[in-house]
């Protein structure tokens, strides 16, 4: 066996190790990939959730204030008056 053989099975090696390893790294990113869609649906989910919890206290505060202001301005007008 001369060196050109030997560093033929050299090379052989290393490109099947960096194959296999390639092939686990994409496993990996697969894995990783579906995590983070399950968070950013997750998150989108808080995200609706939040919103839908402002608006209902929009709905609430808003004629809460608007009595505020105008039982201030009833109670003006009667110091006035």
């Amino acid at each position: 066996m001369d060196w050109a053989h030997i560093l033929v099975i050299i090379l052989s090696v290393f490109l099947a190790l960096f194959l296999l390893l390639a092939v686990v790294l994409v496993v990996l990113l697969i894995k990783v990939t579906r995590q983070i869609k399950n968070i950013t649906t997750t998150a989108e989910r808080a995200a609706l959730n939040i919103e839908n919890v402002v608006a209902n206290v929009t709905k609430v505060t808003s004629p809460a204030l608007l009595a505020k202001l105008i039982i201030s301005q009833v109670k003006k007008f009667k110091k006035k008056g």
